[in-house]
C-alpha cells in the first residue's frame, strides 16, 4: 500500500476554463476549502502572468498551514523569479517549471532541437532549485513525444534537482495501457541521488483522464494532479473527486492511499461550481445530482433490501447527509450559529448578523430551511463582483401590449442607489436590458440556466449567466442566488457585467496559458 499525494491546480489550470475568473477573495476561500479536504499542494497560478495572479499566489502563500503552494513557471528565468516573490511567505513553498518536447511542439512553437530543449532544462531546472528545495519539472506534451527522448529530459530534470517530474498528457491523447506503460519505464529507468516522486496530469479530450490517471498509480506514480468538478481547458482535466473516490473504493486494485477527507468532498465540489459559475451535470460520477438516486424498479427493490446491491459509494462518504434539525422562522441565532458550525461553514463574526438577517428573511418565505439553504445562503454571501456594485431590489410590470417592464434598483460602490429602468419581451430580457442600460457596454449572454438548491416549489433558485464582452471576446461566467428567480437572474448578470467593466477598466490580465512560450528570455 502505497500513500498517494494530491495536487490541484484547479486555481490555475481550472481557471484556464473559457468564462472562469475568480476573484483573489473567491480564490483564497477556494484554498481554504482544498486544505481542509486534504489536498496535499496547491497550485496557485501562473506569478508571471499578471499582478492579480502574482497576488493570488502570494496571499494564498501566505494563508495555507499545512498545504503545500507551488507557482507555475515557464522555462525562462523572470517566470522563476516571480515565483520566488511571490511564495516568500509560504511554509511549504514549491515551484513547478515546464517546457514542450512533443516533435509538433519543438518544431512549429519552439523551433529548438532537442539539444537546445535539454540545454534549457538543465538551466532552469537548477535555477529553480537554487531557490526552493522542492521542484516540480513537467515535459508539456510528454505522451506525444517520443519515448526514449522523453527518458533523456526526465533525467536531465532529475540531475538538474527536480523533485517531482509531472508527466502531462496535455491534450488528452493517450490511453491507459500506453500511459501506464510510460510511467513504468520511467520509474524503472531513470536513475537519482534523491527520491523522485511521478506523477500524472491528465486532459480529458478522449473522455479517458480518470482512466489514465488511475493506470499511472498502478504503475507507480505517488501524486495526483487534476481540478476539482473536472474544470480547465477544452474537456478539462481530470477530476480529484473521482479519483480520491476510486482509490478508497478499489483500494483492493490499486493497493494506494490517500489523504483526501472524504466527507469535504461535496462541499468543495459544490464551491467549486458557485465560484466557476459551471453547473455540476445531474450524472456526474461521485457529486452529481443523480449519483445515489434509482429509477429502475429493479434497481429500487435491491436498494431497499440492501444498499450494497446497488450503491458501491455510500452518500454520508463523500458528504451527502440527511437533513436534520430543519431551521425554521422561529429558530434563533444560537441555533443558527450551532448549524453554521455543524455544516462546517466558515464566518466571521463580523457578518453574522447579515447572515443571520438574510436566513430570517428566507425563513419568512420558506418553510423548512436544509442543511443546502444553509450552504447556499453563506456561499451566496461570499460572493462579490468585481467592482461592488449589487442588486437591491426590482419591480417587474406586464402591460397590455405584451411588453414587460423591470424596475431594478442597484447599489454602486458607493452604497448610493440607483435606478434603471428598461422593457422587454419578457420578465428576465426586461431585467437584463435594465442592467445593461445602468452599465452601458457591449456584453452578449451566451447562456442561461436555473438551478434549484433543494427539492421542492419553494427551493432557492441558483442562476448561472455566461456572457461575452464583445469589444474583447472575452467569456465570463457568474452566478446570482435568491429564493425569487427573477432577483437570482439580477444578480447572476449584474454580477457578470461587473466582470466585464473590471476587464474593460484594464484590471483582469490576461490569461497566459501553459502553451504561451517565448523565444528568448524576458
Amino acid at each position: 500500500m502505497h500513500k498517494v499525494e494530491f495536487l490541484d491546480t484547479t486555481l490555475r489550470d481550472g481557471e484556464q476554463t473559457p468564462g472562469v475568473n475568480f476573484s483573489i477573495k473567491e480564490k483564497v476561500a477556494i484554498a481554504k476549502q482544498l486544505e481542509k479536504w486534504g489536498i496535499s499542494s496547491i497550485e496557485a497560478g501562473f506569478p508571471a502572468a499578471s499582478p492579480d495572479s502574482f497576488e493570488a499566489v502570494k496571499q494564498i502563500a501566505a494563508t495555507m498551514t499545512t498545504t503545500a503552494v507551488s507557482g507555475l513557471a515557464r522555462s525562462v528565468k523572470s517566470d522563476i523569479d516571480a515565483c520566488y516573490a511571490a511564495l516568500k511567505d509560504a511554509k511549504f513553498p514549491q515551484c513547478h517549471v515546464f517546457i514542450a518536447t512533443s516533435p509538433i511542439h519543438r518544431e512549429y512553437k519552439l523551433k529548438k532541437s532537442k539539444e537546445e530543449i535539454l540545454a534549457i532544462i538543465r538551466e532552469h531546472v537548477s535555477y529553480a532549485r537554487s531557490f526552493f528545495d522542492v521542484v516540480e519539472f513537467s515535459p508539456e506534451d510528454a505522451t506525444r513525444t517520443e519515448l526514449d527522448f522523453l527518458l533523456q529530459v526526465v533525467q536531465t530534470a532529475v540531475d538538474a534537482g527536480a523533485t517531482y517530474i509531472n508527466i502531462p498528457d496535455t491534450v488528452g491523447f493517450t490511453t491507459p495501457r500506453e500511459y501506464g506503460h510510460i510511467f513504468d519505464y520511467l520509474i524503472k529507468n531513470v536513475r537519482s541521488s534523491h527520491r523522485v516522486i511521478f506523477s500524472p496530469h491528465c486532459h480529458d479530450d478522449l473522455g479517458m483522464a480518470t482512466a489514465n490517471t488511475l493506470a499511472a498509480i498502478k504503475a507507480g506514480a505517488g501524486r495526483v494532479e487534476g481540478t476539482v468538478n473536472g474544470i480547465g481547458e477544452r474537456a478539462g482535466n481530470v477530476a480529484l473527486e473521482e479519483v480520491a473516490v476510486a482509490l478508497k473504493i478499489r483500494e483492493d486494485y490499486f493497493q494506494a492511499s490517500s489523504a483526501i477527507v472524504l466527507k469535504e468532498t461535496l462541499n468543495t465540489s459544490d464551491m467549486i461550481s458557485r465560484y466557476s459559475g459551471i453547473p455540476i451535470p445531474k450524472n456526474k460520477a461521485v457529486v452529481g445530482g443523480n449519483a445515489f438516486s434509482h429509477e429502475s424498479g429493479i434497481h429500487q427493490d435491491g436498494v431497499l433490501k440492501n444498499p450494497l446491491t446497488y450503491e458501491i459509494i455510500t452518500p454520508e462518504l463523500v458528504g451527502v447527509k440527511k437533513n436534520s434539525l430543519p431551521l425554521g422562522k422561529l429558530s434563533g441565532r444560537h441555533a443558527f450559529v450551532e448549524k453554521l458550525k455543524d455544516l462546517g461553514l466558515e464566518f466571521e463574526e463580523a457578518e453574522l448578523q447579515a447572515l443571520f438577517a438574510k436566513f430570517k428573511a428566507l425563513a419568512d418565505k420558506k418553510h423548512d430551511i436544509t442543511d443546502a439553504d444553509i450552504a447556499a445562503l453563506v456561499a451566496g454571501s461570499e460572493i462579490d463582483n468585481a467592482e461592488g456594485i449589487h442588486f437591491k431590489d426590482l419591480k417587474v410590470s406586464s402591460h397590455l401590449d405584451g411588453t414587460i417592464t423591470a424596475d431594478v434598483i442597484l447599489l454602486n460602490g458607493a452604497a448610493e442607489e440607483i435606478q434603471v429602468i428598461a422593457n422587454g419581451k419578457g420578465s428576465v430580457e426586461a431585467i437584463f436590458n435594465a442592467v445593461d442600460k445602468f452599465f452601458n457596454q457591449t456584453v452578449k449572454l451566451l447562456s442561461y440556466s436555473i438551478d434549484a438548491v433543494t427539492d421542492g416549489i419553494d427551493a432557492q433558485a441558483r442562476v448561472l449567466v455566461t456572457v461575452e464582452n464583445v469589444d474583447t471576446n472575452s467569456i465570463f461566467n457568474a452566478s446570482g442566488l435568491d429564493f425569487d428567480v427573477l432577483k437570482a437572474s439580477a444578480i447572476a448578470y449584474i454580477n457578470a457585467n461587473a466582470f466585464v467593466q473590471k476587464e474593460n477598466a484594464g484590471e483582469i490580465g490576461e490569461k497566459l496559458s501553459e502553451h504561451d512560450y517565448p523565444n528568448k528570455e524576458e
